[in-house]
């Protein structure tokens, strides 16, 4: 009886000992997930308070408020984008945008995009309704517009108490994603409604941790907050809460594989959202484990010694034998204790984190190699030092001082605090130090460990960064002048050559009293001028698409006057140009002069393909035909044609086979094509020579 009581006990006991350890490293994960939640909170409402001033201070903009009374006005709407897109590049926000009171996009920072928002109406949106009853509107969803999910932060825009309309702002959180997918751990945060809008872990993404009601169904639904989707299937958690501690334990699946995962949930009440911190059971495991086998030892110790001393009159020789297996096991033991310490010496010896420990009056107790290699004092020199240590750095000592009496009294900031200190050769060390609490083996305080980290190299490597990307952008800027500059040479090329070949025979004309010819010749030096200005107008509207000058032209009358405009160079290279028309008078939308300069440089470029060959092979093709719902035009040669190694590379900027050429033409061309929403093509074919096809959207 009394050895089953004795047994019954030794089991509660390894019980409880497991228990008690597994509650202990319970705790000790809750409180690290609570630094984690707080980290991760202070990193969300970070990137949220620093945008949260821009639709404030934009609302109070005097154009902002004239553009909302005067809606129609070309300039104020001009002045408001650019004002919008510079707060936009400055920020780093996503979008900048103004709403009137019905709802309808008056102005945005990304006015020049395909993607802008001029024009769509977001009266719908939870934001908009807010503002425009006085309140300041924050709403999370996917963009109506993009279709890319963000942050909406939107203002009131007041002139004499009363509401012009809203100022919104949009921040993307996808970096902030980003960041938790390249972390170990799951990070989840969700909306008042329990669905899933941020997370690590891209499965569990508009995922509810409970069923969606119809009511919040029908309100996602109407207010597009997260698109088209209807549907918030219920995460696949299964949930446990242990007592005694305010985290919970999460069992799921993640990569294919079950999981369990020890989960903290942190409210975010001034945004309406719930962040989701978790880290893996695996200590917890180990722990209750090894509390196990410790016990089970311990009681396995006493039991033997008992019966050491039951047996010790009966059979004297079998208590030796037990004393010196005892003495066995206990060297044994010694020698695994010894050999741990060493492992733990060689592993804080190999650590590239300097470690530091003082007691709480400051008095440095311990320090690792790699914090003596750090500061260039040994071991011997810095114990038993106090503030302030040697190693600071004498401009920063009151910082220095400041930052340690913090440590001291906890309140240390939980992502740690830069720190400049002074190697004891003289040079600067830019470090990194985290503290938390030094406890010993009874549980209580007593003192402060830290670790430093020398992030020199990193401030050095940001630094030669940032200089970098400054030469970067001076290069960037220097040659979209110098592509600006040799687009305007070449493509006034032409016209400059006519203008002084009609200068010549003016003089010529004049010189032998033909009037009527002189008039004539004059009219083609007025027309070609004007052509002229009508490239500089035509290049600068590739460059600001706004200035376009758009209507709808016949195909036909395009190849006309192009036709006319090369005639002089055909006639004087003695090339026959043969134009088949087969459109059905087909009709594009574009810019005439553009169109035509475009023809003008194939035929010129043919011109020069064959201007080496016999005059009977003299020839060019010029044909149109219906293409689908477009028209193509081909300008053919018979000269040698393109190397095909080098078809890839004709429509690259600044490439050219000639050897006074500047390459720009054929780039100048696709540029054209393509604003016309257009294409074009090059090919060489089997008889010889080049064929170049642009294929434009005809319209009705």
């Amino acid at each position: 009886m009394f050895r089953l009581a004795a047994a019954a006990g030794a089991l509660v006991l390894i019980a409880a000992a497991g228990n008690w350890a597994a509650r202990y490293e319970l705790e000790a994960k809750t409180d690290a997930l609570r630094q984690a939640a707080a980290a991760h909170a202070l990193g969300l409402r970070g990137l949220v308070e620093r945008h949260d001033f821009l639709p404030h201070a934009a609302a109070r903009h005097p154009d902002v408020r004239d553009l909302l009374r005067a809606p129609g006005d070309a300039a104020l709407e001009a002045r408001v984008n650019d004002y919008f897109a510079d707060l936009q590049a400055t920020t780093g926000a996503t979008a900048l945008f103004l709403v009137d009171r019905a709802g309808l996009t008056l102005a945005a920072s990304n006015w020049n995009l395909p993607s802008s928002f001029m024009g769509h109406a977001y009266r719908q949106r939870p934001y908009f309704e807010d503002a425009i009853r006085g309140k300041r509107g924050i709403f999370y969803g996917l963009g109506l517009t993009t279709g890319q999910s963000g942050l909406f932060i939107a203002e009131p825009v007041r002139a004499d108490g009363e509401i012009l309309g809203v100022v919104v702002v949009k921040i993307s959180l996808e970096p902030l994603q980003a960041s938790w997918r390249r972390g170990s751990e799951p990070v989840v945060l969700r909306d008042s409604r329990g669905i899933v809008f941020l997370s690590s872990v891209p499965e569990w993404l508009f995922r509810g941790i409970r069923p969606v009601s119809a009511a919040d169904a029908r309100w996602i639904a109407e207010h597009a907050q997260y698109g088209k989707r209807q549907r918030f299937d219920v995460l696949p958690w299964s949930v446990e809460s242990p007592q005694g501690v305010d985290s919970f334990v999460l069992r799921t699946t993640l990569d294919g594989q079950r999981a369990s995962l020890l989960a903290l949930d942190t409210p975010l009440p001034e945004l309406g959202w719930t962040l989701t911190v978790t880290s893996g059971m695996k200590e917890v495991v180990q722990a209750r484990r090894a509390a196990l086998a410790l016990t089970a030892l311990a009681v396995a110790l006493v039991c033997v010694g008992a019966l050491y001393w039951r047996l010790r009159e009966k059979r004297f020789a079998e208590q030796q034998s037990a004393r010196l297996e005892l003495e066995r096991r206990v060297e044994e033991r010694t020698r695994d204790l010894q050999k741990a310490h060493a492992f733990q010496k060689a592993m804080e010896d190999s650590l590239l984190v300097g470690m530091r420990a003082r007691d709480p009056d400051g008095r440095i107790i311990y320090v690792n190699p790699s914090l003596c290699a750090m500061v260039g004092y040994s071991a011997e020199e810095l114990l038993g030092c106090v503030p302030p240590y040697p190693y600071w750095h004498p401009d920063d000592m009151e910082k220095l001082a400041r930052d340690s009496e913090a440590a001291l009294q906890g309140r240390a900031a939980p992502h740690g605090f830069e720190s400049r200190i002074r190697h004891k050769d003289g040079r600067d060390v830019i470090t990194m130090v985290y503290t938390a609490p030094l406890v010993d083996a009874q549980g209580q305080h007593c003192g402060w460990m830290s670790s430093v980290v020398d992030i020199t190299a990193q401030k050095q490597a940001e630094a030669r960064q940032r200089e970098q990307e400054l030469r970067l952008q001076r290069s960037a800027r220097l040659a979209s002048v110098g592509e600006m500059a040799s687009t305007l040479a070449h493509e006034l090329n032409q016209p400059l050559m006519a203008l002084s070949n009609f200068a010549v025979a003016a003089q010529a004309l004049a010189a032998r009293g033909s009037s009527d010819m002189l008039a004539g010749a004059l009219e083609e030096i007025v027309g070609q001028s004007k052509r002229a200005s009508e490239i500089v107008k035509r290049v600068r509207s590739l460059i600001n698409p706004q200035r376009a000058l758009y209507e709808s032209v016949a195909v036909a009358s395009v190849i006309a006057h192009a036709e006319a405009l090369a005639r002089p160079e055909l006639q004087r290279d003695g090339v026959r140009l043969r134009v088949s028309p087969d459109d059905g008078g087909a009709t594009v939308r574009g810019d005439r002069v553009l169109l035509e300069q475009v023809l003008v440089n194939l035929i010129h470029n043919a011109v020069q393909a064959v201007q080496d060959l016999p005059a009977q092979r003299r020839c060019i093709e010029l044909a149109s035909a219906r293409a689908g719902q477009g028209v193509r035009i081909t300008v053919a040669d018979h000269g040698p044609g393109i190397p095909a190694e080098r078809l890839d590379q004709v429509f690259a900027p600044f490439y050219t086979s000639k050897p006074d050429g500047l390459g720009l033409g054929l780039s100048i061309c696709r540029t054209i094509v393509e604003a016309h929403g257009g294409a074009i093509a090059v090919d060489n074919r089997a008889g010889g020579g080049a064929a170049f096809t642009v294929t434009l959207p005809t319209v009705p």
